[in-house]
């Protein structure tokens, strides 16, 4: 089995396609996450892993577009990665000769705290990727210079660990979803994605959607919308709710809601990644 991520190597999508598909699982990096879903849908790779939200910065607007506009492909699972950040230099530099931090933009933003009280004199530049600020601060051999990234990028590099999980929350994490061209069967314990239109913009339209999940009790976990991009301030609402859609009262909900939009896509049924049983303690760890 091959699975499809966003490379490059050590980065926070390499760390979600190695715990979906195992430490031994066949892993195909890809340079956009377009790419990820044609990979699958050309047969280069039996599934892909795509970020789709992440808790500080919210939803990955490319991942929903593509599920909504581009691909057949479902969801048939969800894992969710905790983003921990750390401060990787060339061994022997300390602190004081940082004059320069590199990464990505959003792990420069979920640093802000850090940067700002440790290292407030020092000019940020963005980077492609996490990896590549690790790479090129390994490559350059500069000790003013430094990286924020993983800690796989430090590892494979060679960079040393000055400090570590300096992201402003301690909870920030990432969501993932693998899409592939099969369905995933009922677990007992699963999540559905769907998108919806609705029939027009009138007073109770969203109301007349949602009642079928109350009447029914189902669990709605998440709720948002995105523009339509076919008209002008339309726009497709996207849901996530606890259950799988084989389930009868879930497939009763559906067909109820089908009645009341224009368009109606099931993106999956998945079993719902255990959020609960995630730690988030990070005294004394540097793993």
């Amino acid at each position: 089995m091959v699975t499809a991520y966003l490379g490059p190597r050590g980065t926070f999508s390499e760390d979600a396609a190695i715990s979906y598909a195992g430490p031994d699982g066949e892993l195909l990096p890809m340079a956009s996450i377009p790419a990820l879903v044609a990979a699958v849908e050309t047969g280069l790779a039996n599934n892909a892993v795509l970020p789709i939200e992440n808790s500080i910065e919210g939803a990955i607007s490319t991942t929903l577009d593509l599920l909504i506009h581009e691909t057949e492909l479902s969801i048939i699972a969800e894992l969710v990665v905790r983003v921990r950040l750390y401060l990787i230099t060339v061994p022997g530099a300390t602190l004081n000769d940082i004059a320069v931090v590199s990464s990505h933009s959003n792990p420069l933003g979920q640093s802000r705290r850090f940067l700002e009280r440790c290292l407030p004199k020092a000019t940020q530049i963005a980077a492609l990727s996490t990896a590549v600020a690790v790479q090129e601060v390994m490559e350059a051999g500069d000790p003013s210079r430094a990286a924020i990234g993983t800690l796989s990028a430090a590892t494979m590099f060679g960079g040393q660990i000055l400090a570590h999980d300096i992201q402003d929350l301690q909870t920030n994490v990432t969501r993932f979803v693998a899409l592939a061209a099969s369905k995933a069967e009922p677990t007992g314990d699963d999540k559905t994605s769907i998108a919806f239109l609705l029939k027009a913009n009138v007073p109770g339209a969203l109301f007349r959607v949602l009642r079928p999940f109350a009447e029914a009790g189902i669990q709605l976990t998440k709720l948002e919308s995105r523009p339509s991009r076919t008209e002008i301030l339309e726009y497709v609402f996207l849901c996530d709710f606890l259950g799988h859609r084989d389930d009868p009262t879930i497939a009763k909900a559906l067909e109820a809601v089908a009645e009341e939009c224009t368009m109606l896509k099931v993106f999956g049924s998945y079993p719902r990644f255990p959020l609960e049983n995630m730690t988030f303690s990070s005294t004394g760890d540097r793993a």
